[in-house]
């Protein structure tokens, strides 16, 4: 049975689209099957097959024949070999993969060539050159031989959202597969396609049967499965909060499985009067909030503005919001696609509604553009207190609330007033403020002077309710071992 649907986009490149669970290096069929939707349009694009309780148990037992039948012992170089042929496939095939991630998730052509692939091949490769350097260490202990060792945890799975489909896959399976361990991907519904497209490619660069498994399926079904699994021993998840705690319930109801959680945030933008060019503010601004639709875990979706400087930022960066063009994402011109879904687009209304009502000024935007696909303008409000329904909850959407302050003292307040704890930003044309914000803002990243630079080589994650444990960087490596300690008995009788 094929599991292939072959389509045209509308720059005229034709795709053909694996649809199938991708099992044991294999592409099968689900035990149901779900619509992909194009978010641009509202129209199906495909129907894929989904992962009922059955199939997760059969990607399961794929992925424990395969550790324990050879791949736990592979070498190192023979793990990074594969992890750099991947990439090399990837790096052939970008235009595609951008081409199904634009389809897919409807963010700009541009973005997915320049940012999406670029994420997925620099994950691999970095990650390939880690895997011959992670090593344990010998201890100095009084007659005995004490060392440690750095083992692989066997079974994970890895459940990715839908706001950067094939960026996410990269960061789970890049250093799971280079510490040894074999690996299910639950992507999600809504953006299922370049993963499977990346599925295909796992078994042309030559990983042997069930190393990786990519399947498609609901939330409730497939990603419970999953976390509730015996014989699955590590879970990382990115998304929501709610999801979350469910996957925490999951581990602890199960086999107490190892868990990573990345879920999102209400990151603080704070820009101080003295910075030296507010234009350059203005842009990192913008990028920080309205990038992929506001739909980013990380967006500084609260800007604080100090006094002396906050009428003539609020004047350059309406200015500059209103410049972007929102639209087709196949037309270079575009800035900003739609939302993700019917759903997402109404969730996101509601937030806009909510903070009208909840007597905030928008400033600008807070309507949908066009009749077709899920678009929205890019909305600012201001005269906000940090109590309001859009200053504390994660919209995940083109909305920003921005408030003034008056020194240090204020602004960290307002800051630190939500339950999140994933990014922050400070503008700022003193290192002394730069370094002393950095220090005192409780945030997993800080950046300085810019905005959403994230790289495959720094840790990643969050504070607070905004998750456990870190991506990316050598902290990753953490997540995906488990140490042993061994001690010998040398010359030392009883």
């Amino acid at each position: 049975m094929s599991f292939v649907t072959e389509y045209t986009t509308p720059s005229g490149f034709k795709l053909s689209l694996q649809t199938g669970l991708f099992i044991n290096n294999e592409f099968v069929a689900g035990g149901s099957t779900i619509d992909t939707i194009n978010p641009v349009t509202g129209e199906v694009i495909a129907s894929v097959q989904a992962a009922e309780r059955e199939q997760v148990d059969l990607a399961v037992e794929a992925a424990e024949k395969a550790y324990y039948g050879g791949w736990k012992k592979t070498s190192a170089r023979e793990r990074a070999r594969l992890l750099n042929k991947l990439a090399d496939l990837c790096e052939r095939d970008a235009e595609e993969l951008a081409q199904i991630e634009t389809l897919d998730n409807g963010k700009p052509l541009s973005n997915s060539r320049m940012l999406d692939v670029s994420v997925v091949l620099t994950q691999l490769r970095y990650f390939a050159g880690w895997c011959d350097k992670n090593h344990g260490k010998v201890i100095e202990t009084e007659g005995k031989l004490s060392y440690t060792v750095h083992e692989p945890i066997g079974v994970c799975a890895g459940i990715i959202p839908w706001n950067l489909p094939m960026g996410m896959l990269s960061w789970k399976i890049a250093p799971a597969l280079a510490t040894g361990n074999t690996v299910i991907i639950k992507t999600s519904e809504l953006t299922p396609l370049s993963g499977l497209k990346i599925a295909s490619l796992i078994k042309e660069a030559g990983f042997p049967p069930g190393v990786v498994n990519i399947i498609t399926g609901y939330g409730h079904i497939a990603g419970d499965a999953l976390s509730r699994h015996m014989k699955v021993n590590k879970v990382a998840f990115t998304g929501s909060l709610a999801v979350g705690r469910e996957i925490l319930r999951a581990a602890a109801d199960s086999n107490l499985k190892k868990v990573t959680l990345e879920l999102g945030g209400k990151s603080p933008n704070i820009i101080f009067d003295d910075v030296e060019n507010l234009d350059e503010v203005v842009f990192w601004s913008r990028m920080g909030i309205f990038f992929n639709a506001g739909q980013a875990c990380c967006a500084g979706s609260r800007i604080f503005v100090q006094e002396g400087i906050y009428d003539q930022f609020i004047e350059k960066f309406k200015a500059l919001a209103a410049s972007g063009k929102v639209g087709d994402p196949y037309d270079p011109e575009t800035f900003q696609g739609p939302q993700i879904s019917q759903r997402q687009f109404d969730r996101v209304m509601d937030y806009i509604k909510a903070g009208k009502e909840g007597g905030a000024t928008c400033l600008q935007g807070g309507e949908r553009v066009g009749d077709t696909g899920y678009f929205i303008e890019p909305t600012i409000f201001t005269d906000v207190t940090t109590d309001m329904k859009i200053m504390q909850e994660e919209i995940f959407g083109p909305v920003v609330a921005i408030a003034k302050f008056k020194d240090v003292e204020d602004v960290l307040k307002m800051a630190h007033d939500t339950i999140y704890g994933l990014a922050a930003a400070v503008f700022t044309s003193s290192i002394t403020r730069a370094i002393t914000m950095s220090n005192e803002l409780e945030a997993g990243s800080v950046w300085v002077n810019c905005y959403n630079i994230i790289n495959e080589n720094s840790p990643f994650g969050g504070y607070k309710m905004s998750g456990i444990g870190r991506e990316n960087g050598e902290y990753a490596l953490a997540n995906y071992t488990q140490v042993k300690a061994i001690k010998i008995n040398i010359g030392n009788p009883m």
